[in-house]
């Protein structure tokens, strides 16, 4: 059993560890600000994948210069460069669609099915149009129902599901990445504080206690 000193201490016990400064454990608490800045940039550009898809799909389709069933308007096409044609109608009536300039088999209709909403309008690819020649075609489309057209670019699924699978593993990698960092720095910095605890801590000092007169009842005759 320890004895207390005048001094605090309990003789024949060990003394107070000292308190180890957080500056000298290792690994540097700079990791943690690696981890925080390594999770931003690797979300940032997940999100960075994410608008650059959205924008991608948002101008795929000219809806600026979109005509209405049973007009015409003329485009612009490049030989070898297919282009996809639209529609966007309340249900599922028959389109036709045409270019006389073009011959027969330039305009194919797709075997699956692909739709794009864009604010309040839903728009479906019923056509795809691969030219033979570059230059100026008038396109005539008719439907139905009423019935919106636009040409646009042929969609790129592969793509776009890429995209977004990029956007999703970045997003995991900073989460894990971080994790993972701060994780490992704290239990490194834990370890190597009980290194150091274990350096500095002083070897107990047994002994017999102080020297001085035994406790007793006080000098004086005895009752």
């Amino acid at each position: 059993m320890a004895i207390q000193t005048p001094w605090g201490a309990p003789f024949g016990g060990p003394l107070p560890l000292p308190g180890i400064p957080a500056k000298d454990l290792r690994p540097r608490r700079i990791w943690y600000l690696v981890a925080a800045l390594l999770g931003l940039v690797l979300a940032g550009a997940g999100i960075a994948f994410i608008v650059a898809t959205v924008n991608h799909t948002v101008h795929s389709i000219d809806t600026a210069r979109s005509f209405s069933s049973g007009d015409s308007q003329t485009f612009s096409f490049v030989q070898g460069k297919t282009k996809a044609i639209y529609v966007s109608q309340s249900g599922k009536g028959h389109v036709n669609c045409r270019i006389p300039e073009m011959p027969s088999g330039a305009m194919t209709q797709p075997d699956s099915t692909f739709q794009i909403t864009l604010g309040s309008r839903t728009w479906e690819r019923v056509f795809e149009v691969k030219p033979g020649s570059s230059g100026d075609y008038t396109l005539t489309c008719t439907s139905e129902l009423p019935a919106e057209f636009a040409l646009g670019d042929k969609p790129e699924v592969g793509a776009t599901i890429g995209s977004i699978a990029a956007a999703v593993g970045c997003f995991i990698a900073a989460f894990v990445g971080a994790a993972t960092i701060i994780v490992i720095t704290a239990v490194r910095r834990s370890r190597h504080r009980r290194r150091l605890l274990a350096m500095w801590a002083p070897a107990p000092q047994w002994g017999p206690p102080p020297s001085g007169p035994a406790a007793g009842p006080p000098p004086g005759p005895v009752p």
